[in-house]
């Protein structure tokens, strides 16, 4: 996940509020539970896209053990190293509780009524004096992973009625979602890999092996890869680094970061040139011809020189791909964080397309979930309908690029942000040029987190309110349900009600806004119990084949509806209802493409990337003893080569410098990094003052981002290009 924060104003929409719930009162979830008996419970593991199922064993108010749920029909038994540490994470000393107020350096406990009080008050004062955009908003990964938080946020940030929004979006998946938009019509119209049935799949900048999937929830996805190869297939790794995908895969290659385009472009060639294109005639296209043409100059050997795969391997590699009996090609995290990465995920969609693989059985599909986030009653999104005040990046989806969050807070004038409210996030960490951002938030007159803890962004916020375990309240996965491999349903009862100091995440967004809505003179509609919108939501949904909540609790491993189905044709949500192959933003980009890319300037510097890891869930999982013990995985990764032609050698200490910033960190010689490339992981750098993260602190690495740069972007959505960063590698003073 890096999935980060899907945009809630979709599926909330649907939801019938026709039953009310006194947010005052403590809601036992799930009815009665017994709390001193010993029982198993079932429920999907929220820390990741995956959605394992997991059994429980509970001792009273004690876990005493999380193993894979062997009937859970899409996990299969599967479970990763996270699972087990939800354990630790509802156990946590350091996990807060109750709500935190800071005094200078100092913090103290307060009331709920009391902390409510002060946020509304100190809201309503900065709106009333200099307008809502003065009020930023940031939500980060792990929202998306929780119902109440994914609602209560859509709730708040209408009452907001700000501009200034942003979330981890912008730091991972906006050029998937905005090439959606643009092509399909919708947002959350993306295609989904039909990985059990597919003969080829073509993967590029992904590591579903250590992410669990990621904008494809797909569990036990090591075993479903090697199924792949079983029935004589491929898997085809393209990345900078031979990650732990590319180790399994049948091939791999190295390519030079940010130059998924150029492959892609010359893939689409050598197809068209062999007569090969075989769209599917089930689908509305348009403007095929007008894409063809606008990436006709790239051939495979134009491509070679900027990518580093040979031309005879590019033209191998296409020619497989098209005559595969079916194929995918996907383009995740990799293939988004760079300065072409609107133009990447084009193209994958574009090789899908040419060679009939989307809307097919082992290709690309639209899901159906029982609850879905796209069609009628949803929002599509929308682009570029505003801009950001300092530098005019585009809005997507009601969203700000957050590379420009720091400038907003630190910039002068009017619609100045001077108030933020942070949830489930740590962008000091995840987000470009951290230590800028670091600074712009010391600056605020005023900050709110929601938030389990008090980490490198939380630390500056002057008022803490944590919500209660996600064990101790119900959840239905809206988001990951929508992108499966297949298509499934389950709904989690809480296993505990939560204690009575402690408030439920929805609780929390409610208490402030019914106070902050009483100030501004505006109004709110409360929220119903999760168990009520979930119901309402499966009542008005085409898709529900007829389960309801109930229905749903009587399944507690959860249900399998079936594999994807070819639908994509009967859902386009374009006006003229048309896929459209060539959005204007992608042609007009190809100007900028052909001047940096495909005549890039000579003697560039090494190229920087990201890593992430199993045990790892961005910045927010290293504080638990079972998903940090071993190995440190914070150092730096160099090619032999490149190594010993700059006199280093593995284990010293060096100096990675880029435009905006020095880091210091131990260099690991290793092979598995293309020439010319280095590799850092993300989400480290647990050594500011003021947190209480007394773990993540003993291993606390450096954060990436304090070399990022704020200014590289994909030119058309906005979204951080934290791959391929320009950076110099030298020894340690």
């Amino acid at each position: 996940m890096h999935f980060t924060t899907a945009r809630v104003a979709t599926p909330i929409n649907r939801v019938h509020f026709s039953q009310r719930q006194d947010h005052a009162a403590p809601v036992t979830p799930g009815g009665n539970m017994p709390q001193n008996t010993t029982r198993t419970a079932y429920r999907a593991c929220n820390l990741c896209e995956a959605i394992c199922g997991l059994e429980f064993k509970l001792d009273g108010d004690r876990i005493a053990s999380i193993r894979g749920d062997d009937a859970d029909p899409f996990s299969r038994g599967h479970i990763c190293p996270k699972a087990v540490a939800l354990k630790d994470i509802h156990e946590d000393p350091d996990r807060l509780r109750q709500p935190m107020k800071r005094s200078g350096d100092s913090w103290q406990q307060i009331g709920w009524d009391e902390a409510y009080e002060l946020a509304a008050e100190q809201l309503a004062t900065l709106i009333q004096q200099h307008g809502n955009n003065a009020v930023g908003f940031y939500a980060g990964n792990p929202s998306v992973h929780n119902l109440g938080t994914l609602l209560g946020i859509q709730h708040f940030a209408r009452l907001l009625k700000t501009r200034s929004a942003f979330s981890a979006s912008s730091v991972d998946q906006l050029p998937q979602q905005l090439t959606s938009l643009l092509m399909f019509g919708h947002q959350f119209l993306i295609p989904i890999p039909d990985i059990d049935r597919t003969d080829y799949f073509l993967i590029l900048g992904g590591n579903p092996i250590a992410s669990n999937g990621s904008m494809m929830t797909v569990p036990d996805v090591a075993r479903r890869l090697k199924a792949i190869q079983s029935r004589g297939g491929k898997v085809v790794v393209i990345d900078p680094r031979r990650s732990e995908t590319a180790e399994i895969a049948s091939e791999h290659h190295f390519i030079r970061p940010g130059s998924d385009a150029a492959l892609l472009m010359a893939m689409i060639n050598v197809i068209r040139g062999d007569d090969g294109f075989q769209p599917n005639p089930a689908l509305p296209l348009k403007n095929l011809d007008a894409a063809l043409a606008a990436i006709a100059h790239v051939t495979p050997a134009a491509a070679a020189a900027v990518t580093g795969i040979g031309a005879d391997q590019i033209v191998r590699m296409a020619r497989e791909f098209a005559h595969a009996k079916s194929a995918i090609a996907y383009g995740r995290i990799g293939a988004c964080l760079q300065p072409f990465g609107t133009l990447a995920q084009w193209l994958v969609q574009l090789l899908n397309i040419v060679t009939g693989n989307l809307d097919r059985e082992g290709g690309t599909m639209a899901t159906t979930p029982l609850i879905p986030i796209s069609g009628p009653g949803t929002r599509p999104g929308h682009h570029a309908k505003w801009a950001s005040r300092v530098r005019g990046l585009p809005e997507s989806g009601g969203e700000l690029p957050v590379a420009a969050l720091a400038e907003e807070i630190l910039t002068p004038g009017d619609g100045q942000i001077r108030a933020m409210v942070t949830t489930c996030g740590n962008p000091v960490l995840s987000t470009p040029n951290g230590r800028q951002l670091d600074a712009a938030l010391a600056s605020l007159d005023f900050m709110l987190s929601i938030d389990i803890y008090r980490n490198e962004t939380t630390r500056h916020a002057h008022l803490i309110l944590p919500p209660t375990s996600a064990l101790n309240h119900d959840h239905y996965d809206l988001i990951f349900n929508a992108f499966g491999v297949r298509n499934v349903a389950r709904y989690n009862d809480a296993l505990w009600a939560r204690p009575e100091d402690e408030r439920y995440d929805w609780e929390i967004f409610a208490g402030i806004g019914q106070r902050l809505a009483a100030r501004l003179g505006r109004d709110i509609t409360p929220l119903p119990a999760l168990e009520h919108i979930v119901g309402g939501m499966l009542a008005k949904s085409p898709q529900s084949q007829g389960q309801s909540v109930a229905s749903l609790r009587q399944t507690p491993h959860g249900i399998d509806l079936g594999p994807l189905v070819p639908s994509l044709a009967s859902r386009i949500e374009t006006v003229d209802l048309q896929i459209d192959c060539a959005p204007p933003p992608m042609l007009a980009d190809m100007a900028r493409f052909n001047r940096d890319l495909l005549a890039p300037a000579p003697g560039a510097p090494l190229q920087l990337i990201g890593r992430r890891h199993v045990r790892s869930n961005n910045s927010w999982m290293h504080n638990y003893h079972r998903l940090v013990k071993g190995k440190p995985r914070h150092h730096l990764m160099m090619h032999p080569d490149d190594v010993a032609a700059r006199g280093l050698r593995s284990g010293q200490l060096v100096e990675i410098a880029s435009r905006i910033g020095i880091i210091r960190v131990e260099l690991e010689a290793s092979p598995a990094v293309m020439p010319g490339v280095v590799c850092l992981p993300h989400g480290f750098g647990h050594d500011r003052s003021g947190t209480r993260l007394h773990l993540a602190q003993q291993h606390a690495g450096v954060s990436y981002n304090d070399l990022s740069d704020h200014a590289l972007l994909d030119a058309i959505s906005g979204n951080a290009a934290l791959n391929g960063l320009p950076v110099q590698v030298t020894a340690a003073a």
